[in-house]
């Protein structure tokens, strides 16, 4: 009974301000001790383990400070913590900076960055090169509709977009040159994939009648089956298209950025819609 009415009487102190900044600050350690937690082997267990004991103490202590009103112990507690999270910056330097890099690669930040704009103009700097070399290049956008099943026939790759990498992958000696580049959420999700071919060479685009080589007939067969916006550098003549809703559209160098970015800011304001 004695126990259970100083518990009661300890529950009773505690006011809501009390309760409110110990969880905080419960959760805000937890949260670092899970990122300290995501280590490979080991550091794995160590971090969990680790996350819980400090929590639940901490927890404790801070219940019994408010409650008991212990100046001076929350003085040197206060201490010892931030001497705690020195030591734990320099024990755990590696996993804290593996976990500050996925968490800078989440996608919150993507609300916050104009990607769509960003995404163009490297698309675009890319294109520009190749075409100036006569490389040829075949660039898949996702829409809305998935293209998981043109994915399935390709290479996995998961990679920030960049004008040197898109280069490389379509280097006529590389492995990987051979098919279309498919891009999914502004990164690269497969390479050399196989698209459905245009069963007509110029369906109802402008130019009709005149031959069309793999790479436009793959981006109009594309096109037309889901809302994906593809890229294509000609390998012969080195102009440089885009095809959009089974339609054939040439775009000089120069406003390939400003053309793909309003095509892409619009694809993203339908989805959003």
């Amino acid at each position: 009974m004695m126990v259970g009415g100083r518990l009661a009487q300890l529950y009773e102190s505690l006011g809501t301000s009390d309760l409110v900044q110990i969880a905080i600050l419960a959760v805000v350690i937890y949260a670092v001790l899970r990122i300290l937690g995501k280590s490979s082997g080991s550091g794995k267990s160590i971090g969990r383990g680790l996350g819980l004991v400090v929590v639940g103490l901490f927890l404790m202590v801070q219940v019994v400070i408010a409650s008991l009103d212990m100046t001076e112990l929350s003085t040197v507690l206060d201490y010892l913590l931030t001497t705690v999270l020195l030591a734990m910056l320099v024990i755990f330097q590696p996993e804290l900076r593996r976990g500050l890099m996925k968490l800078g690669r989440s996608k919150f930040w993507r609300y916050f960055t104009p990607s769509s704009h960003s995404l163009a103009e490297r698309l675009a700097d890319a294109a520009t090169l190749l075409a100036r070399d006569k490389t040829g290049a075949l660039v898949a956008i996702q829409g809305e509709m998935s293209l998981d099943v043109f994915i399935e026939t390709g290479e996995r790759i998961d990679a920030q977009v960049s004008s040197a990498l898109v280069r490389t992958l379509f280097y006529p000696r590389g492995p990987l040159h051979d098919g279309a580049l498919i891009l999914v959420n502004g990164r690269i999700a497969a390479a050399a994939c196989q698209l459905p071919l245009d069963n007509v060479a110029v369906n109802g685009v402008q130019g009709r009648g005149t031959y069309l080589g793999m790479r436009h007939r793959a981006a109009l067969g594309l096109s037309e089956e889901t809302d994906a916006v593809v890229l294509i550098v000609s390998e012969e003549t080195g102009r440089i298209s885009l095809a959009v809703g089974g339609r054939l559209e040439a775009v000089p160098g120069e406003n390939l950025s400003r053309r793909l970015g309003s095509l892409l800011q619009s694809g993203t304001k339908k989805r959003s819609a």
